[in-house]
């Protein structure tokens, strides 16, 4: 079985779908540009949700799910955001196959078994979500709304990349509905926090939040609120978003409530989401030449105990007392594979582990049990030391919070090295050509100035930083006047 991988400086893109389909993450599906979510990648995502559930819930929001069919009437009323996803939609015009008259073995559309309606495959459910609020909200009491659904969308995609860009993908997208204007920024700006958190916090990768200029504005929305993530290769990827909807879903389905004041009035609306593009920035901001890299907050195993034995008897020694290491381990919270396998040897076992990313990995041997130690290794940076076996539960408790912390600040520091404020076009372009990465400068506001320069050098403006810095400047394209800088990269 060869595990090899390219290295990320030959060739970064080849790297990364090596390792995603090496360390059996995902594979490529019978239909094109949908991928199979194997085992181990999604045991990474399900502890993604178990984090973002709980934080959601923590702010009041539940859960409930509704439809993946939108009917085209539907999908149509608000305008902006049909026109936005058109390109990308599948669409369902037919209900039932029948048999081939001229080839019994082939199936057939049954033209009889046509729609009344053609249904749009979920992209996005703003459309049939707020169809079904206006039966739910009549007065100022039935609101806020705070409802998130996990689910599956589909946009039909051209070029795919598995977990990055994929025809389908799962995502959580919450849809909450407010009397005012204020809450409703307010839960905006709320929701763009807790992703934030999430992604710093759990994921170990450092972001920059902001707001997206109207041309990168989510379809349908007044304004989209953003994380900006960059990754080893200097490209940035959008980690998550948040949109202030105004009142347009609601007045595009007419929902309205009663004001204490007895007045009828248009709801606010907000949408946010985040999608297993988060298992791409995961894998791209920390792995390395060896293979996964996994915090340990989101690690579906965080230690592996291996043994190094001779016989049956041997392995009952050292499998006495790895049971006991493993019990003290589970009792603090902490998820422990014992690997006593006897169908792989032990250097098999270290490197598909090391190529899996799990993130602390113990080898006992039974030279070790007459010393009363184990060797311990660390996946971020790959050092081994020998502990000994007293005490080595807070020993491992305190490491794996080490490893969680070492890959934040590894990242932050990589993310500041990568990071430019330049003042002319000729730096900006020298930048893109030899480092890429963040980069910082003015733009005097225009779409005109944003979609130039995105033809040109295919680097977009990622987000207008919240609580940026006010200063005067000129536009590096133009050199029209501008009152801050906003940041530029390449991306995903």
């Amino acid at each position: 079985m060869s595990k090899e991988l390219t290295k990320r400086s030959e060739d970064y893109s080849k790297w990364y779908n090596d390792l995603v389909v090496k360390a059996d993450l995902a594979d490529h599906s019978a239909v094109k540009g949908c991928m199979v979510i194997k085992p181990g990648g999604y045991a990474i995502w399900e502890n993604m949700q178990k984090a973002l559930d709980k934080m959601f819930k923590d702010t009041g929001h539940v859960n409930a799910y509704f439809p993946l069919f939108i009917p085209k009437s539907l999908f149509e009323a608000e305008e902006k955001n049909a026109e936005g996803f058109a390109k990308e939609c599948a669409v369902v015009t037919h209900y039932r196959l029948k048999t081939n008259p001229n080839d019994k073995t082939k199936l057939i559309v049954d033209p009889e078994a046509k729609l009344e309606e053609e249904l749009i495959v979920r992209p996005t459910s703003e459309a049939i979500i707020w169809n079904t609020y206006k039966g739910w909200i009549q007065s100022y009491r039935d609101l806020p709304i705070l409802v998130n659904q996990w689910a599956n969308v589909v946009r039909w995609e051209m070029r795919t990349r598995l977990f990055l860009r994929t025809t389908e993908f799962l995502w959580q997208e919450g849809h909450t509905a407010h009397a005012t204007k204020e809450e409703a920024i307010a839960e905006t700006k709320q929701m763009l926090e807790v992703y934030a958190d999430f992604v710093e916090n759990w994921m170990a990768v450092p972001v920059v939040k902001g707001v997206k200029t109207p041309n990168e504005r989510f379809a349908g929305a007044d304004d989209t609120y953003c994380i900006e993530a960059l990754m080893q290769d200097g490209k940035a990827l959008q980690a998550g978003t948040s949109h202030f909807l105004g009142q347009n879903f609601a007045k595009a389905f007419d929902v309205k409530y009663v004001t204490k004041d007895n007045k009828q009035e248009h709801v606010w609306a907000t949408s946010w989401g985040v999608s297993t593009r988060l298992m791409g920035a995961l894998i791209m901001s920390h792995s390395d030449d060896h293979g996964l890299i996994i915090p340990p907050k989101l690690a579906p195993t965080q230690v592996v105990i291996v043994p190094i034995y001779k016989g049956d008897e041997g392995l009952a020694k050292v499998s006495e007392v790895a049971n006991v290491i493993k019990k003290k381990l589970q009792a603090k919270g902490i998820t422990v594979k014992y690997d006593d396998r006897d169908s792989q040897r032990p250097g098999w076992k270290f490197a598909d582990y090391e190529l899996k990313g799990v993130p602390v990995r113990i080898a006992i041997g039974e030279r070790d049990l007459a010393n009363g130690t184990v060797e311990l290794a660390r996946r971020d940076n790959l050092s081994k030391e020998t502990v000994s076996i007293e005490g080595i539960d807070t020993l491992i408790e305190k490491l794996l919070e080490d490893i969680q912390d070492n890959l934040f600040k590894r990242a932050k520091q990589r993310t500041q090295n990568l990071t430019t404020r330049v003042d002319t076009y000729e730096e900006f372009k020298k930048v893109l050509e030899e480092k890429t990465g963040f980069i910082y400068a003015h733009w005097d506001g225009t779409p005109e100035t944003e979609e130039k320069i995105k033809e040109e050098t295919k680097a977009t403006i990622r987000c207008i930083p919240l609580n940026n810095e006010q200063e005067a400047g000129v536009c590096i394209y133009s050199g029209k006047p501008s009152t801050q800088r906003v940041l530029f990269a390449k991306a995903y």
